[in-house]
């Protein structure tokens, strides 16, 4: 049988200043701030500028803050138009998905180390700031993704799926 714990010493307040089972007085002093949230909305319209250019090949599947995606109306992929691109603001960072990089290694190797280092998977970027070089580099990404789906091998291959 295990040995007893000892008794706790007894307090040595004064229970007339405090009622019986009432907690101790809070502290004055406040606590300090959680740092403030990152202003990513720079960072979003910049990338949600990148796809302007190809407005007329690409229609908006979702328009909303933070939230902007894309699909491509003329490609039916089970009954539905094919994801193109997207952007989401999220808790650290914004992030740039594009749709094209998963079936296509000549998009992966023609990248430089700056974009590969913000890549999460096979077709997300996350950034945290403005970054004109590599959003020039996903806009040529972006140019060169329409046209691999637009050929007609990408276009048998989805009709295979079917």
């Amino acid at each position: 049988m295990p040995a007893a714990k000892p008794a706790k010493p007894t307090s040595s307040r004064s229970t007339s200043s405090t009622k019986k089972g009432s907690a101790a007085p809070r502290s004055t002093t406040p606590k300090p701030n959680k740092a403030a949230k990152p202003d990513f909305a720079p960072v979003f319209i910049a990338l949600r500028h990148i796809l302007d250019p190809f407005g007329k090949e690409l229609a908006v599947q979702t328009d909303k803050p933070g939230n902007f995606h894309t699909e491509i109306p003329s490609i039916i992929h089970r009954g539905k138009p094919l994801y193109f691109a997207g952007i989401r603001t999220g808790k650290n960072y914004v992030s740039f998905h594009l749709l094209p990089m998963y079936n296509s290694q000549q998009l992966h190797k023609g990248m430089s180390a700056a974009l590969k280092k913000r890549m999460q998977g096979k077709a997300c970027f996350n950034f945290t700031a403005v970054d004109q070089e590599c959003f020039a580099e996903l806009s040529r990404l972006i140019a060169a993704g329409l046209k691999i789906f637009k050929s007609e091998k990408f276009r048998q291959s989805i009709q295979k799926m079917q």
